[in-house]
Parts: structure tokens; C-alpha cells; sequence
């Protein structure tokens, strides 16, 4: 990700510690599907873009970048590649992406810092007592 998607990111979304979660980012920005429900039914649409234009589109551009860099999010790509399609992968992958912008700017960490708890979070949860692993 380059210094103006960066400069946007922060811009657009203000102070990060208004947002409660990663799915409250992902709302204002307008990367979340619109919902059609009537008589029990649910059904999802295509993106409700109720946020900045511009910035969906950069978040879009930089996933093209990131994926190439980031093996975690290449998987992640990769995967929703083989189940959805290149559009809807693309777009995903710009949420969860938009998504590690807001943590880092409310931490006030770099990617480095980022990767480094992400990892320590995994192995975390690798080594939690009582989880079965292998078959059952």
C-alpha cells in the first residue's frame, strides 16, 4: 500500500476509535453486501457504496499489490477466488484490507507491529489447553 492510499485511508475515516468494530469500518466505507428480507427470507445484493467512492477504489487498487506481498492475504484472495470470482475476491480482500488500515491507525502501530501480534495471536490459539487436534 502506497503513502496516498495510506493518507486517504486516515483522512476519510477520521479518528479510528469512533468505529467499534471492523465491521462498522467496512459499513461506512460502503463495502458490505445490501440485504433485500421479506417473509423470512434473506437475500444479499451487490455493495451498498453508501461510503467514499474514492476510497473503495483505492482500497481495490491496493489489494492488487498486497496480495503479492502478504502471504496471509494472498491465501485469503486465492480462496475467495476459487469460491466467488475474481469481482466479488477483489472485493473481500479490499475489505479485509481496509479493515488491518483501521486497527493499525487506531493502535498507532506499523505493518510490522501488525504481522508481529497477528503472529502472536496464532500461536496463541495453536497452543490453547483442551483444543483437539486431528482427527476425531
Amino acid at each position: 500500500m502506497g503513502p496516498i492510499t495510506g493518507l486517504a485511508t486516515e483522512v476519510f475515516l477520521g479518528d479510528a476509535a469512533r468505529f467499534a468494530d471492523g465491521k462498522a469500518v467496512a459499513s461506512y466505507v460502503g463495502m458490505i453486501p445490501s440485504e433485500f428480507s421479506s417473509g423470512g427470507k434473506q437475500r444479499c445484493g451487490g455493495l451498498t457504496k453508501q461510503g467514499n467512492p474514492l476510497l473503495r477504489m483505492l482500497w481495490c487498487e491496493a489489494v492488487g499489490h498486497a496480495v503479492r506481498k502478504d502471504a496471509e492475504l494472498n491465501r485469503f484472495y486465492r480462496r475467495k477466488l476459487a469460491q466467488k470470482g475474481l469481482g466479488k475476491a477483489k472485493v473481500a480482500a479490499a475489505r479485509k484490507l481496509g479493515v488491518r488500515l483501521w486497527i493499525m491507525l487506531r493502535e498507532q502501530i506499523d505493518y510490522e507491529e501488525f504481522c508481529r501480534r497477528g503472529r502472536q495471536r496464532g500461536e496463541a490459539h495453536a497452543e490453547m489447553p483442551g483444543r483437539e487436534h486431528g482427527p476425531a
